[in-house]
């Protein structure tokens, strides 16, 4: 891994020379671990209506090793963290490459048989704060490295997070570079523009962030988080969750409040929107039955870094994302955890959205609809020699009003995973 911005390199190596002149290792050796990820990754995305291609439908098999190490003794401890990751192609074609499960080349779109990379950060500890300086997959609302893919989404930069603060869990970092799901190479970090919603090709190498979860009691987390993605957006997040003890069950409120506007040089054109979005769940013996709206206001649609998902109400969809300009979006959620019934393992779930008053006049009007229903059935074998074998079968069936130019077109998608993770040590 090159490590050669905003001083990654000396940075680098000074936690490395400071490791490695500690002479008492043994929490850095008994708090370490190591595991091997499997996942063997079917998608096949049926398009209807005209479409330059007529399906996306790959099968590839890839693989995810994690070695952690702990902490040295001491006030400062330091340590290590790697990444492997590994694919290979089983089936594709040029004709139905872009599933994002294997690189391939843009001139000939043909998929490479295997691609690989791999990646080191270096930590350090203080009482309970860590700094992390190199490969990160950061999991914030701001900023998430996306594992929808065969393998995951990575970014360069360095990360602390503190629990110093009773009850208060602080985020803080920088990121220059991100890795794409489907990529062995590290590139500037891009602004996401499907459906032309903002100036193609916006891109930069700083992404800061800052920010905060409290949690006010044990019922009330409270989310509060600054981002900026420099020259082109900033963004400010507040979330607030909660759960209600309420007759035989709970209740989960789950309210995400985005509110962003284009920064400096504004590479990426006028950005400024509010997206406000709130999930409300009732929970009792195995079901979850969720109501949720989303809702974008101001000019632009709602900004988030390509090559992932944004962290909204509709994450989780495979099709489309649901945050086009001026979008209203109703969610019904159903899941069912099997183990009520004495097959623990088994789970499922059942999704309708559907979004309204979409402004995309390119693609066909002011007042355009989608809609996506969504159904999941899985399984992780729980005794025996495969224990944690874990099976998943996603499919969905999307549909909008959008013309054929629209980056998300109206298709029928299966995803069938198989994930098995070994310890190594």
């Amino acid at each position: 891994m090159c490590i050669n911005s905003f001083n990654f390199r000396s940075t680098g190596l000074g936690l490395l020379a400071a490791l490695l002149a500690q002479s008492a290792l043994a929490d850095f050796v008994n708090d370490s671990s190591a595991t091997l990820t499997t996942r063997n990754f079917y998608l096949d995305r049926d398009y209807k209506g005209q479409s330059p291609y007529s399906a996306a439908r790959e099968w590839a098999q890839g693989f995810i090793f994690k070695a952690n190490s702990g902490f040295t003794e001491g006030t400062l401890g330091f340590g290590v963290d790697v990444t492997g990751l590994a694919g290979f192609k089983l089936d594709s074609s040029p004709d139905r490459t872009g599933t994002q499960l294997l690189a391939y080349n843009p001139v000939t779109r043909e998929a490479r048989d295997e691609y690989s990379e791999l990646g080191l950060a270096l930590k350090s500890k203080i009482s309970r704060t860590r700094l992390s300086v190199g490969t990160q997959f950061p999991a914030l609302p701001v900023i998430n490295a996306s594992p929808a893919r065969l393998l995951p989404q990575s970014f360069r930069g360095a990360y602390l997070i503190s629990d110093d603060v009773d009850k208060l869990t602080v985020h803080a970092g920088r990121m220059d570079r991100v890795n794409l799901r489907d990529s062995t190479d590290y590139q500037p970090i891009a602004l996401a523009s499907p459906n032309g919603r903002f100036r193609a090709g916006a891109s930069s190498e700083r992404f800061d962030f800052y920010g905060g979860d409290y949690r006010w009691t044990d019922n009330l987390t409270l989310r509060l988080i600054h981002a900026q993605l420099r020259d082109i957006y900033t963004q400010d997040f507040f979330g607030v969750l909660h759960s209600l003890p309420l007759g035989a069950g709970k209740l989960k409120s789950d309210i995400r409040l985005f509110n962003s506007r284009d920064d400096g040089q504004a590479r990426a054109g006028k950005v400024d929107n509010l997206n406000i979005g709130g999930m409300f769940s009732y929970l009792w013996s195995g079901h979850s039955l969720g109501l949720g709206y989303m809702q974008q206001s101001g000019d632009s649609a709602f900004p988030y870094i390509a090559g992932g998902e944004p962290v909204v109400l509709s994450d989780g969809t495979m099709s489309a994302d649901f945050v086009n300009p001026k979008e209203r979006t109703w969610v019904v959620k159903y899941d069912y955890d099997f183990a009520a019934v004495g097959v623990p393992g088994l789970t499922g779930m059942l999704r309708y959205l559907h979004g309204d008053n979409i402004k995309l006049p390119a693609l066909g009007g002011n007042d355009l609809t989608e809609s996506s229903k969504d159904l999941e059935l899985a399984y992780v074998i729980q005794s025996g020699p495969a224990k944690g074998l874990g099976f998943r079968l996603r499919e969905a069936f999307y549909r909008n009003q959008q013309g054929p130019a629209s980056t998300f077109r109206s298709d029928n998608e299966t995803r069938v995973n198989i994930d098995y993770t070994f310890k190594i040590w």
